[in-house]
C-alpha cells in the first residue's frame, strides 16, 4: 500500500551565474556495482518506511522486483522523513526498515530517550535538488533561457514545494530561496520561501506538475529522472538529498528486514539506483554500532 508525503540534507555552496538547463538529471555512474550476493528468501510483508521521494522507485521497481527475488513482501508506505520518524517514536507505524532522505532524522530515533529505534544507518546515495518543470509550461521557454530565480517569481507563475517542517526536502527548499534572494539580490524569492500556498504533500507533487496544475516545482533528480521531468540546475546551488537506510531496532521481521536492505544496497538495487538518477555512495558508510552480520556482504564495518 502506498501514501506518501515527502526528503534531504546538504551544503550551500554561493555562486553567480544563471541556471543551466537539462533534460532529467543523470547520476554520476559508480566504476562499478556490488558484487552479485544471495539475498535470504523467506516470506511474510516487510515493512518499509521511506522517504516520500523515493514512491516511484520502491513502488515500482525495487518493491516488485524485491518480493520476485526474495519471497517475500514489500509492504511500503511513504511520508516526509521527519515525519516518519516521529511516527515510529509514537508507534503509529511499525517499521522493518527505515529509509529517510537526511542522515539528521535518524538521530531524533537514536539512544534512550528517544526509546532506542535506530542504533546504526547507512549512507547509501545522493540525489541532487533541481527545479522540475511542464514542458507545456507557459514559462517554459522563459525558463530555458532566463535564469530559474527570476521567471519562478513571474505573474501567474504556480510553482510546487513540500512542507519544511515535515519534510527535508521542504527544508532545502527554502534554504535554496532565501541563499538565492540574497544572492541574486531577489528579494521575491524571500516572500516565496514563506508563501504556505505553494506547499503540497509530497506524494502528490509530480502528478499536479504532470497535469498541469503546477508549472514547476522543486524535485530531486531520484524523482525527475525515472518520471521523465525535464529540470533545470540551480545554478550557484549545491543542495542534495541524502539517503541512508537502516534496520528498526525490534523489527517485528528482522530477517525480512536484512532481506530488504540486502537487495537493495546489493546489485540489482544498485541498478535501479543508478538509473532512477540517485549518486551512489562510494563505499556505503555506516554510522553508528549494531550492524547485523548478515549484512556483511554490503556494508563495511563501522
Amino acid at each position: 500500500m502506498t501514501t506518501a508525503a515527502a526528503v534531504g540534507l546538504a551544503g550551500v555552496l554561493l555562486a553567480g551565474g544563471l541556471a543551466g538547463c537539462s533534460s532529467s538529471a543523470k547520476a554520476t555512474a559508480p566504476t562499478s556495482l556490488a558484487p552479485a550476493t544471495t539475498i535470504p528468501r523467506g516470506s511474510g510483508p516487510v515493512d518499509v518506511l521511506y522517504a516520500g521521494s523515493l514512491v516511484n522507485t520502491m513502488e515500482k521497481q525495487i518493491g516488485p522486483s524485491f518480493d520476485r527475488a526474495t519471497g517475500y513482501t514489500f509492504t511500503g508506505f511513504s511520508a516526509g522523513s521527519d515525519a516518519l520518524a516521529q511516527q515510529i517514536k509514537g508507534k503509529v507505524r511499525v517499521a522493518d526498515v527505515f529509509i529517510s532522505a537526511s542522515p539528521t532524522v535518524n538521530t531524533s530515533l537514536e539512544g534512550a530517550s528517544n526509546g532506542n529505534w535506530v542504533s546504526w544507518y547507512a549512507t547509501f546515495a545522493t540525489a541532487p535538488l533541481v527545479l522540475g518543470y511542464n514542458s507545456n509550461s507557459k514559462f517554459a521557454a522563459d525558463l530555458k533561457t532566463k535564469p530559474w530565480y527570476q521567471v519562478i517569481t513571474e505573474p501567474g507563475f504556480l510553482l510546487g514545494r513540500t512542507d519544511p517542517t515535515t519534510d527535508p526536502k521542504g527544508k532545502l527548499t527554502v534554504t535554496a530561496l532565501n541563499t538565492a534572494a540574497q544572492t541574486y539580490n531577489e528579494p521575491a524569492l524571500a516572500t516565496l520561501a514563506t508563501n504556505t500556498s505553494e506547499v503540497f504533500p509530497e506524494e502528490t507533487l509530480v502528478g499536479r506538475l504532470q497535469a498541469g496544475q503546477l508549472d514547476a516545482g522543486f524535485f530531486y533528480t531520484s524523482e525527475s529522472t525515472p518520471a521523465s521531468i525535464p529540470t533545470i540546475s540551480l545554478t550557484g546551488l549545491n543542495l542534495a538529498a541524502t539517503y541512508t537506510i537502516t534496520v528498526v531496532n525490534n523489527a517485528p521481521d528482522e530477517a525480512g528486514a536484512e532481506a530488504f536492505v540486502s537487495y537493495l544496497l546489493g546489485q540489482a538495487g544498485q541498478a535501479v539506483l543508478k538509473q532512477d538518477g540517485f549518486e551512489l555512495a562510494q563505499p556505503f558508510t555506516v554510522t553508528g554500532t549494531g550492524v547485523p552480520a548478515s549484512l556483511s556482504s554490503v556494508l563495511p564495518s563501522p
